[in-house]
């Protein structure tokens, strides 16, 4: 095998049992961050022998073995001679390792348990979640240890150094060993709090692929794929969770209209223009149905399903003016008594614009300014300048385009708010 097609299986495999591995040898081990180097050593080492000497026939359990074996070098260089060092060397043995033997190719049975795999993923999401971590941390440490991506993709998702990912990785390990995590799924009443961090980690990927906040691109499918997926393994372990489901709609009712969010040469399209023909009709019925599963818990919507019930309106709506905005007003007042947020709130006004008129909606956002909310970001002045320009007041609305073009960091956005300012100007 040429070694650009051993180093493409390594990838592959890595992305898709990388969450599977690390919880094996975490569950294992008793240690997340040692479990976690290993893992990186064990394929390290696949790197060099798979395109060398080809891939072995259960790939997941030789990386397994290789860990294991790492693991017991370590305690070895420790001198720890405990029981768990004379236990791992018994079942192990001091053979090498071959990437065609049977050895290498042998399920991990002790390891590789299909009863256990679920809880270790779903372990592994709760401790790179945990609430010891800083927001930033448990984003990177969730994309590298149960996404699977590389500390340079991460950085690129996030347009920040690759020596920034790592230290942050770093960090959230030593903080977590120093706070003596437990790897385990937490006790069923501490689950639901923590559950809270798990999703709001979720979100936050999908927010930045959904609306890039800085760079070139609006979207960042990989990224917001990448979340999508990792919503739909949490809906499976644990399925009985209504905001579980409800993020997996909301994730999948706003990935539908990707398609159409922009043209030819990836400049945004408004709403009001996109070609509805090109949204996608399956993760519509995908996210529909997820809502549904949510709806039925009889706990009533949380906050990712009220944010769902609004991206549903959207969905089945035949154009922007047939949109039903007075449920949209609605489920926008109910989300923010639930989680009052200025965002919210200008969401809030660009439905009652819609549903009310401009002058309703400038209430709202002009009680915002008023209050402070949202200094550094682009999104209050473009809807102020938005509802301006429906008002027939350019001067003033050229003004808050001005001050939004000066804030967004994105330039596909800022080529957008130009735009506008460019024809108020002709």
């Amino acid at each position: 095998m040429a070694g650009h097609e051993g180093r493409e299986a390594v990838a592959a495999v890595w992305r898709i049992e990388s969450a599977r591995i690390v919880g094996a040898l975490a569950r294992y081990t008793g240690e997340f961050a040692l479990a976690e180097d290993l893992a990186q050593e064990a394929l390290a080492e696949a790197l060099v022998t798979w395109p060398r000497e080809g891939v072995p026939r259960n790939p997941a359990g030789w990386l397994l073995t290789v860990g294991k074996r790492r693991a017991i070098d370590g305690f070895r260089r420790r001198a720890a001679l405990d029981d768990r060092y004379t236990a791992l060397a018994r079942e192990l043995g001091e053979g090498g390792i071959a990437a065609g033997s049977d050895e290498a190719s042998r399920p991990a049975q002790e390891l590789w348990d299909p009863d256990r795999i679920d809880d270790d993923v779903l372990a592994l999401m709760f401790i790179s979640c945990h609430p010891v971590l800083s927001p930033e941390a448990r984003v990177a440490l969730t994309l590298r240890v149960v996404g699977g991506l590389t500390s340079d993709e991460i950085a690129r998702a996030f347009l920040v150094p690759t020596a920034t990912v790592q230290a942050r990785i770093t960090r959230a390990k030593k903080t977590l060993a120093a706070a003596r995590v437990p790897f385990e799924v937490p006790p069923a009443a501490e689950r639901p709090a923590r559950l809270v961090s798990v999703l709001r980690v979720v979100y936050v990927i999908f927010t930045e692929g959904s609306s890039a906040s800085s760079g070139t691109d609006l979207i960042r499918v990989d990224l917001a794929a990448e979340a999508q997926r990792l919503a739909r393994v949490l809906t499976r372990l644990v399925p009985d969770e209504p905001e579980a489901q409800s993020l997996l709609a909301l994730l999948e009712l706003t990935a539908a209209r990707f398609p159409a969010r922009t043209g030819p040469d990836g400049a945004p399209v408004l709403l009001e223009h996109q070609d509805r023909r090109r949204w996608d009709r399956s993760a519509i019925g995908r996210g529909r149905a997820a809502l549904a599963r949510a709806g039925k818990a009889g706990r009533g919507l949380g906050i990712y399903g009220l944010q769902a019930a609004i991206a549903e309106c959207h969905a089945v709506a035949p154009s922007v003016p047939e949109t039903d905005w007075e449920r949209i007003v609605v489920l926008y007042e109910a989300l923010d008594r639930l989680a009052p947020s200025p965002v919210v709130e200008v969401n809030r006004a660009v439905a009652v614009s819609m549903a009310h008129g401009p002058a309703a909606a400038l209430e709202i956002v002009d009680e915002l300014v008023a209050a402070g909310a949202l200094p550094n970001s682009h999104l209050l002045p473009s809807v102020r300048g938005e509802l301006l320009i429906r008002l027939g007041r350019p001067a003033e609305a050229r003004t808050e385009l001005a001050q939004a073009v000066a804030c967004c960091g994105n330039e596909r956005e800022r080529a957008v708010l130009e735009g506008k300012i460019h024809r108020l100007d002709s």
